[in-house]
């Protein structure tokens, strides 16, 4: 019978981004595969589900702290489980992290994995990032191990005392579902809807571009990407800035930084995109300035399609850029080294692309998606082998009790027998002989 397995995801779009092809691959691996994450949007997590061929389900999660809106997520989490009653959970991204690990482990989840993704609290202080820290050992807490996206966070969660070492685990060399080379691979049509969305987006070939893809939130580094934009522009008028994502409410970037991105005549924004892989080629480098990560799959994707990436010494990050090899690493939160990394790699294109180049290599022999999903299963064997060998010794331990509570049982009743016999029946006999 297959094992019945459980994703749980806050949103759709995280299901999109770190779980294709997996869901599909672990059927083929005779699971039962379930995913669920919040209806914000229904049709994402449908689609997801269609094209991966498993079962979607909806529970009400919030991304932002609220404990009204959060108990009633535990309850139809809960619910949920002991409708499915999988064999195995995995659960992750913050609150799905939380939520879905409490839940698996007060519905008894014979085994539960909690993949940590980043660490929100490396970027808050005070209260907010005290609570953050005690979300995270929960979550750690309810789970049988913690798959943690790359090396130095898995460092790092065992530094912040969120779990033991001997419960975190990496899986191969990192990152959430590893990386499908061949969707960047440099094939005709894709370097023909390239020049389709250069002509469209009036993005001239000769200057540089630089490219960035992500949130537009504080965390990412937006502000920084732009000042040193604005110091690089001084001396290359014709440098564009090529930026793919959107707006969140969560960490909203300066209404200053804003304005520049949507007034410079030079930064385009196409918005939000679901394929990325034609931009890269439009590109001669991808900043990635972001303050935190788990493991920073974008720095991935352009270094499979070729692409250097000047990135930061954020946690995560580092794991994904090799600093002088794929790409240049810098200071978190320094406009100036991030500037002068980029000037670097416009002035020396032989050393850009030999930087692409090693990077592609990498990609194509560290991180396919196949062998995460070889670990993974692994990892779920080991859990339900574990989960047995409990209940052996569980049932063993039950045996010893009952033979003990017998043996104590029977030395009652023979003391209880003899007391009865020498106080009770021998004097009756004695009596009766009188």
């Amino acid at each position: 019978m297959p094992k019945r397995l459980l994703y749980m995801v806050t949103v759709p779009v995280s299901a999109r981004t770190f779980l294709t092809g997996q869901l599909k691959a672990l059927k083929k691996y005779d699971y039962e595969v379930h995913v669920a994450s919040s209806p914000q949007p229904v049709e994402e997590l449908l689609r997801v589900a269609d094209n991966e061929g498993v079962s979607a389900h909806f529970v009400p999660l919030v991304r932002e702290i609220s404990i009204k809106e959060d108990f009633k997520a535990l309850i139809a989490t809960w619910r949920l489980m002991r409708r499915i009653r999988p064999d195995i959970t995995n659960v992750g991204t913050p609150k799905a992290g939380l939520i879905g690990g409490l839940a698996s482990a007060l519905s008894g989840t014979p085994a539960r994995v909690y993949t940590l993704r980043g660490l929100r609290l490396e970027t808050t202080s005070g209260i907010r990032r005290q609570l953050l820290i005690w979300m995270e050992q929960l979550a750690c807490a309810s789970a049988h191990r913690v798959v943690c996206v790359s090396p130095s966070l898995r460092e790092r969660a065992v530094e912040l005392r969120l779990t033991p070492p001997d419960k975190a685990v990496v899986l191969g060399a990192g990152s959430s579902n590893g990386l499908d080379s061949e969707r960047f691979m440099p094939t005709s049509d894709l370097l023909r809807r390239a020049e389709e969305i250069r002509t469209f987006l009036n993005l001239p070939a000769g200057p540089p571009t630089i490219g960035f893809v992500g949130r537009f939130v504080k965390d990412k580094g937006i502000t920084e990407l732009i000042e040193a934009f604005e110091m690089l522009s001084i001396e290359m008028p014709d440098l564009r800035l090529l930026l793919l994502g959107r707006y969140e409410e969560g960490d909203p970037v300066p209404s200053n930084i804003r304005h520049k991105i949507e007034s410079h005549p030079n930064i385009i924004c196409p918005g939000f995109v679901t394929d990325t892989s034609p931009y890269y080629y439009l590109m001669d480098l991808l900043a990635f300035p972001t303050h935190r990560e788990g493991f920073g799959n974008v720095a991935l994707e352009a270094a499979a399609a070729g692409i250097p990436v000047v990135a930061t010494t954020a946690t995560g990050v580092i794991d994904a850029v090799q600093h002088g090899i794929t790409g240049l690493i810098v200071p978190v939160n320094n406009s100036k080294a991030l500037a002068d990394a980029i000037q670097f790699l416009i002035y020396e294109p032989n050393t850009a692309a030999a930087m692409g180049n090693a990077g592609r290599a990498r990609v194509q022999r560290d991180f396919q998606p196949q062998r995460i999903w070889q670990l993974l299963d692994s990892l779920y064997e080991e859990l339900m082998e574990e989960h047995h060998a409990r209940r052996r010794k569980n049932a063993q331990k039950t045996r010893i009790f009952i033979k003990h509570i017998t043996h104590l049982v029977l030395a009652i009743s023979t003391r209880v027998l003899k007391h009865i016999s020498v106080h009770l029946v021998s004097p009756l006999i004695k009596s009766k002989r009188r």
